[in-house]
């Protein structure tokens, strides 16, 4: 199995609804995400997938989220914007954008020491 990965950055402010604590206030976070795509057969160049492709992806879903209040944007509206929401949102999102290739894992950390992950099912 061969995996291959990608990161970038994105900062935005959200607040948690149904949440007792700190984190029910409005407060932003420099997040940094990770996305992971695995494969067990290489193409014939001899690459899983071009890393300049999947970063792209990721930019374009990121750009959506940077500097907004997550709240305000779909499918935050509907659900909470936490750590697990959006890494399966960019998960998804990513996903549609490669047909050949299938995502193993999105990494979100809020901070240094705080992350959550997404494994979409096989």
């Amino acid at each position: 199995m061969f995996e291959i990965s990608v990161e970038h950055t994105f900062a935005a402010a959200h607040q948690l609804r149904n949440y007792r604590g700190k984190c029910e206030n409005l407060h932003g976070h420099n997040y940094r995400v990770e996305v992971s795509v695995e494969g067990e057969e290489l193409e014939e160049n001899g690459l899983l997938f071009d890393f300049t492709e999947l970063k792209k992806s990721l930019r374009a879903t990121t750009d959506y989220l940077d500097h907004q209040y997550l709240n305000d944007l779909e499918p935050f509206t509907a659900i909470n914007p936490s750590a697990e929401n959006v890494a399966r949102f960019i998960c998804e999102e990513i996903q549609a954008d490669l047909p050949h290739a299938r995502i193993s894992q999105v990494k979100v950390w809020e901070t240094d020491t705080s992350w959550a992950v997404y494994r979409p099912l096989r």
